[in-house]
């Protein structure tokens, strides 16, 4: 059964809960389906707070790397000014668009669609963009889904080739509803618009300035806070080499043995203990199923 785990549980439901903002009840309405299965890879990759963490951050490293999406974000959002509100809701996102009763999740996807409508511009280079341009919410949904799928295969538990294609094929109900309609659907399909991606993408001193914002803002709780640096680094070595050649992201920013093996650890223990509070305890709990379902084998 689920472990309340006291401070814990508080520390580890505030990582998607940003201040001030309503509580999404996981358990509500009781027995409406999510976007995806509770049977579901993603419902077991999304559970792990480490590789959620590791992943996020590759993600970003490669949608920054494309310049139209990373002026669109880097202008438009609070990132700069204050990552962890930003990170926060983002991190409710992605826990509502893969855990949220159906209803919840449609609602706050709808939200989004609409806020991204006012977001648009030219990049430094004179090249106009909008958030809702298909391309880059092709871009944004793949990295998504590589970055996630990729720590928990890494840091986690090996997945099997098919475990890999079905989580990316998961992801196309939520993904059609952001407009992303050309989201990769299997490993084959992200490789491919990587490769189609990689000419376009570059190094730039935002990506350097969000790897220092991920370093020094006090993002995890205190017990975890001594491997942050160490998890950026975990998620930089996930980067595909072809991305991280282009946006020049060199030895130093390599992952230590020790440190690989610490973070593996924390990964596999994490997907063991189930949190009372936690996204994925309590849309097991609104499904009828018992809190540790997604934690048993």
């Amino acid at each position: 059964m689920p472990a309340d785990g006291g401070r814990l549980a508080g520390l580890v439901r505030g990582l998607y809960q940003p201040e001030g903002a309503p509580r999404v009840d996981f358990r509500l309405p009781p027995g409406e389906p999510a976007l995806a299965a509770p049977d579901s890879v993603s419902w077991r990759v999304f559970k792990n707070p480490v590789s959620l963490f590791v992943g996020g951050i590759t993600a970003v490293i490669l949608e920054l790397a494309e310049p139209r999406v990373r002026t669109g974000v880097w202008e438009h959002s609070s990132f700069r000014r204050d990552p962890l509100p930003r990170l926060k809701r983002t991190g409710l996102a992605a826990m509502v668009t893969v855990y949220g009763a159906r209803s919840t999740a449609e609602k706050m996807i709808a939200g989004v669609v609409r806020m991204h409508d006012r977001v648009a511009g030219d990049t430094p280079a004179g090249t106009p963009y909008r958030a809702n341009d298909v391309e880059l919410l092709d871009w944004v949904q793949a990295t998504a889904s590589f970055g996630f799928m990729e720590a928990y295969h890494a840091y986690v538990r090996r997945l099997t080739p098919d475990e890999r294609d079905r989580f990316y094929a998961e992801a196309a109900p939520a993904a059609a509803l952001y407009g992303a309609t050309g989201a990769p659907a299997s490993v084959a399909e992200w490789e491919a618009r990587l490769a189609a991606t990689l000419p376009h993408l570059e190094a730039h001193g935002i990506m350097l300035e969000f790897l220092g914002l991920m370093r020094d803002t006090a993002i995890l709780p205190a017990p975890l806070r001594g491997i942050q640096a160490a998890l950026i680094r975990a998620a930089v070595a996930i980067v595909p080499p072809q991305a991280r050649a282009a946006v020049g992201l060199g030895r130093d920013w390599d992952l230590r043995p020790l440190e690989a093996r610490l973070i593996r650890l924390a990964g596999a223990a994490a997907d063991r203990f189930p949190l009372s509070g936690a996204p994925a305890v309590e849309a097991c709990r609104r499904m009828g199923l018992p809190g540790d379902y997604l934690y048993r084998g």
